[in-house]
């Protein structure tokens, strides 16, 4: 059996590792609230990084989120599920357990362009 791949882009977003934190992308400011506000807004950033890039969300194959606590997982996918509602693209969900930074979420993609 033969597996191709016909193209992929790997994407990174925004920040030095790819990935999308909640940002509001007219103030640059980090977005607070609760885990689904966040969600919202790493998920505009996400659009936003991809449009500027040539691509959209529709173009996007993989989505890792990672998070601070598994209990998030319900909340994410009510916000998640409006930006993916038709073919989501493979998704993993990374709870993480250390975590430096001021913020409960972070999201990163592959899309092709």
């Amino acid at each position: 059996m033969r597996l191709d791949a016909k193209a992929s882009i790997h994407l990174l977003p925004q920040g030095e590792k790819g990935r999308t934190p909640p940002v509001d992308m007219v103030t640059g400011e980090m977005v607070r609230g609760d885990i689904e506000v966040q969600t919202e807004a790493s998920l505009k950033a996400l659009k936003h990084c991809l449009e500027a890039a040539g691509t959209s969300l529709d173009n996007v194959v993989m989505v890792r989120i990672y998070a601070v606590n598994s209990g998030f997982y319900n909340a994410i996918n009510r916000v998640y599920a409006r930006y993916f509602s038709v073919n989501p693209p493979a998704r993993s969900f990374v709870p993480v357990a250390s975590w430096p930074m001021e913020f409960d979420i972070e999201i990163e993609c592959v899309a092709v362009g």
